[in-house]
């Protein structure tokens, strides 16, 4: 998934935030409404946030359902954009990378 930190904020791009289906899948279903609660904001159409205080509930579910088998890495692992001074942060460490430059 797409993300990036903005003043302490993580932002992960709004096409590659889970989707709710009336009669889709029980798994990506469960995974949505995981990520939008604990999310700060999670408008339709636009960017999810997560303020930092939640980072550490984040890693753990992108672990967890990363784990599970069910989902692929593209979608429980962030991918940050190479960035000169920007550092992924430590609690992300495990669960994230960094953006191919090439597209």
């Amino acid at each position: 998934m797409r993300a990036r930190i903005d003043n302490d904020v993580l932002f992960l791009h709004k096409d590659d935030v889970p989707s709710y289906k009336k009669t889709g899948s029980v798994v990506r279903n469960t995974y949505f409404w995981t990520l939008r609660s604990i999310a700060g904001h999670a408008p339709f159409d636009r960017d999810w946030e997560y303020e930092s205080e939640v980072w550490l509930a984040l890693q753990r579910v992108l672990i967890s359902y990363g784990e599970s088998g069910y989902l692929g890495l593209r979608e429980t692992t962030l991918e940050f954009t190479p960035e000169p001074n920007f550092f992924i942060p430590e609690v992300f460490r495990s669960i994230a990378t960094w953006a191919d430059e090439d597209g």
